[in-house]
């Protein structure tokens, strides 16, 4: 039982650090705009009109590539994108 907590802890201080080392902007820049360019967000007619629908579309993208992000790091992404372009 002890090994257990002891392997859950350094799991969950494994996956913070990641997460503070994911950068949204250099993942964007590698692994999106492949598919397109910043354009997608900035159109007068956004298919994306809210933060939850902007959450979801980032989901969708990182199944369809297949990045596997973390939680952690899609919350980024929309934080990212939505400080940068959509402002919700």
């Amino acid at each position: 039982m002890r090994f257990g907590f002891i392997a859950l802890s350094l799991s969950l201080v494994a996956s913070t650090a990641a997460a503070e080392d994911f950068d949204a902007k250099s993942f964007l820049a590698e692994k999106c705009s492949s598919c397109h360019g910043t354009e997608v967000y900035s159109r007068p007619n956004p298919r994306v009109k809210s933060l939850d629908k902007l959450a979801a579309q980032v989901r969708r993208c990182d199944a369809n590539v297949g990045t596997g992000l973390f939680d952690e790091d899609i919350d980024a992404v929309v934080k990212y994108l939505n400080v940068n372009f959509y402002k919700f």
